[in-house]
């Protein structure tokens, strides 16, 4: 059971204690307190009081709320801290400023670290210079059942991070400054669309068939239709049924789901924004998108060049513009000979020991070659263009030389950030590029190929302006601009396996040094040297009385 801990069991006795002598351990219509970064800054003039006695102004009264995070008793004196979501504030309360007898009985034995508590009081300076609350009342806001990781080494293991978010955010700062920056980075992007005047739309989750991109879809059935739905791949076809209806500029951000694998940069959900520009190209996107990475870096207060792991970014603009066959000879090293034929392609994958299919057409070949010999190595924001036909069943063809098409992809880092193209808009064609993805369905077992979408054709059918349109990838997006090299540490809640019950190896070394406490639960490792120490001093001595 979730309770059966000993030592939460201890803090469940402590909470039943607290309502026995009339402390609601969890009060409702309490208001957030002043911010712990606000009762600094308002309050850094009490280090400039000139007097030969402690700095204080008792004329200021600040009433604080935070979780606790550290306290130390002193007798009949205690420094505590206690952390919102600004930061961290050092208090000091004693016996004889509370209550009669709430120090001693209600304090010192049933306060613990991971409460939040409400405190009111002065402000002081302490002999070691740190500005601190003087409390003069001290309240109970809730009482946490559950015992904060010791701080000392904080939360080890990696999958509790993610299966419990909320307990990282508690014991790493870090981590919450992240998720905001996450925030202000979709709103930021928000605003730039709103402003260039598109407008922000949203379309259906569940399709009747998969498309807008080459994935394998997760399936569902709807009920009251009797029909088999599939998560959404990507918003696109939908986005452009409405360039076609007369929205010259719309644009969605909104999860998307594929039903694949889970590595640093793939999550079965993830997030991106989508957008749709009627009487453009794809050349005029790639100027829109070096124009919202310099919005965004403005915005944000971001320096040009950032670091990623043992690598910088640069994220001047413009950014380099390489064609699809020039980077996998200029870049990857393959010669252009082998590079353009598809035979010869094939061969040098065989003489790589890389992946090949008889059937591939040359595009598939050369996307393996890109995958393999270039990708990794485009470290600064990079527009990789004119991608082959057969890779871009959406993608309008050039005019100048239809086996390539009007698209480009944006690389850094080594991971490809954002798609666009200029958008195919000739229903014939459409029909047919769709139906050769239907044909490699089972020519080359594309379980990611896309289906036929008759309804999409036909609203082509109807006339759709030149368009051009994008999508931007944020998870990504955000693991570029945070530092971050796998996606799990952008997500707030990233997809895990199911947690499997993990069986207890108890050596004499997990055993508490003292008590014998078995509990992983409720030991921290000794700061010096090898062994364990239960988490509860008071619990502790209490077991050791009992033997």
């Amino acid at each position: 059971m979730i309770f059966d801990n000993q030592y939460i069991q201890e803090r469940i006795k402590k909470t039943e204690k607290l309502r026995e002598i009339g402390v609601n351990p969890y009060p409702n219509q309490v208001e957030k307190g002043t911010s712990s970064a606000t009762f600094l800054n308002e309050c850094a003039y009490v280090h400039e009081i000139e007097t030969d006695e402690m700095k204080k102004d008792e004329t200021k009264e600040y009433r604080l709320t935070g979780r606790l995070k550290f306290i130390r008793i002193m007798g009949k004196a205690a420094f505590a801290k206690i952390e919102d979501e600004d930061g961290l504030v050092q208090i000091y309360f004693n016996r004889d400023d509370l209550p009669e007898n709430y120090y001693n009985d209600v304090v010192k034995k049933l306060y613990e670290v991971g409460d939040i508590i409400e405190v009111k009081g002065y402000p002081f300076v302490t002999g070691t210079g740190e500005l601190t609350l003087h409390c003069l009342e001290v309240n109970l806001v809730t009482k946490s059942l559950f015992p904060l990781p010791e701080k000392f080494h904080g939360i080890q293991d990696q999958e509790i991070k993610y299966r419990q978010r909320y307990l990282d955010m508690i014991m790493d700062a870090e981590v919450t400054k992240r998720f905001k920056l996450r925030s202000r980075i979709v709103s930021t992007l928000r605003r730039f669309f709103e402003d260039k005047g598109f407008l922000e739309v949203e379309t259906p989750m569940m399709h009747p068939i998969p498309g807008g991109a080459n994935a394998k879809p997760f399936i569902t059935h709807h009920n009251s239709l009797g029909v088999d739905r599939y998560l959404r791949i990507a918003p696109e076809l939908y986005l452009k049924r409405l360039i076609v209806g007369g929205m010259d500029a719309v644009f969605e951000i909104n999860r998307n789901f594929r039903n694949e694998g889970i590595d640093a940069t793939h999550n079965p959900e993830f997030t991106s924004i989508e957008f749709y520009w009627a009487y453009k190209t794809y050349i005029e996107l790639m100027e829109l998108t070096e124009e919202l990475f310099d919005y965004l870096f403005e915005k944000l207060e971001l320096e040009k060049t950032l670091p990623y792991g043992d690598i910088e970014i640069n994220f001047s603009t413009p950014f380099a513009k390489v064609p699809w066959v020039d980077s996998i000879v200029d870049i990857g090293g393959v010669p252009r000979d082998i590079a353009t034929n598809k035979d010869k392609a094939m061969a040098y994958l065989k003489e790589k020991n890389l992946k090949v299919d008889e059937n591939w057409t040359l595009g598939y070949v050369q996307a393996e070659l890109f995958d393999e010999f270039v990708e990794g190595k485009l470290i600064n924001p990079t527009f990789i263009t004119d991608y082959p036909v057969d890779i871009s069943p959406l993608a309008r063809r050039s005019d100048e030389n239809p086996e390539i098409t009007e698209r480009f992809e944006l690389f850094m880092a080594g991971k490809e950030i954002a798609n666009g193209f200029s958008e195919l808009n000739d229903p014939l064609d459409q029909y047919d590029r769709f139906k050769a993805q239907v044909d490699a369905k089972d020519s080359i077992a594309d379980d990611e190929a896309m289906h036929m979408d008759s309804d999409f054709v036909r609203a082509l059918g109807y006339g759709m302006t030149p368009t051009a349109g994008e999508g931007i990838g944020i998870d990504r997006l955000v693991m570029m601009l945070t530092n971050q090299h796998t996606i799990r540490d952008v997500l707030l809640f990233p997809a895990m396996r199911p947690e499997a019950p993990k069986a207890p190896v108890v050596s004499a070394e997990d055993k508490c040094k003292k008590c014998g406490n078995e509990n992983p639960q409720e030991l921290k490792p000794a700061k010096k040297g090898k062994g364990m120490f239960c988490i509860d001093g008071n619990a502790c001595k209490k077991r050791v009385q009992e033997k």
